[in-house]
């Protein structure tokens, strides 16, 4: 199934399900959706690369030979910058001075072969963890045994959907829209979604009837505070 679909609000959802049903509510939550995605937050990847064998001359000499990727040690403001402007794809964060930058072809789809394969030289290959910030530092107050940082850009929705369209696929985990009160477990079945036999408002009627099954089952709960999963 998937996950995060739409979200509920219940200071707003609550009053719609109560007197409107969970159509009206449902609608409300659609249109949430849409304000939300267009105004969330496009946050760009940081992996802290964790390996004592993974030494940073040996990591740059295999960056250096994927075909088409340019390597320039730049100040970290400046590498900042430059992949800010997508003038880079991606740099690395290292005890050397500044930070290496990693650029190429300023195609979109180009551009995301080359994340591909720099990805591909560490996927699998050694952990890494994901972070918050590009500090060396701060990586390594949480995971000591950090060596390198790798910083990734920001991409927009319709980036995402030209790439996609295209039959080609982002690194998995580079991406991430923040987007408040979403739903977790919703599960709608796939086949459902995808069924070419049912039109669209044919899917939403089965998605009205679905939630208000949801609701009447009391399945349905809203966390007003912030919450911490330990079970994912």
């Amino acid at each position: 199934g998937t996950q995060g679909a739409q979200f509920l609000g219940p200071a707003l959802a609550t009053p719609f399900l109560a007197g409107g049903g969970a159509a009206a509510a449902w609608a409300l939550c659609a249109a949430l959706y849409a304000v939300s995605a267009g105004l969330s937050a496009f946050v760009g990847e940081r992996r802290a690369i964790s390996a004592v064998s993974v030494k940073v001359h040996r990591l740059r000499d295999s960056l250096a030979r994927i075909p088409g990727l340019t390597l320039e040690q730049e100040p970290l403001g400046r590498a900042r910058a430059l992949l800010a402007r997508r003038e880079a794809i991606a740099y690395v964060v290292s005890e050397e001075d500044g930070a290496l930058t990693l650029s190429g072809d300023r195609g979109l789809r180009e551009q995301n072969a080359l994340l591909n394969a720099v990805v591909d030289l560490y996927r699998d290959q050694v952990p890494f963890h994901r972070v918050a910030r590009d500090s060396l530092d701060e990586a390594r107050a949480r995971f000591r045994d950090v060596t390198a940082l790798l910083v990734f850009p920001r991409f927009h929705p319709d980036e995402i959907l030209d790439i996609a369209t295209s039959g080609a696929r982002l690194p998995a985990g580079i991406t991430r829209h923040v987007i408040p009160w979403r739903a977790l477990r919703l599960n709608v079945p796939l086949e459902v979604l995808s069924d070419p036999a049912r039109s669209l408002e044919e899917k939403n009627e089965w998605l009205v009837a679905w939630i208000e099954e949801r609701v009447a089952q009391k399945n349905v709960r809203f966390y007003e505070e912030s919450t911490v999963l330990f079970d994912e």
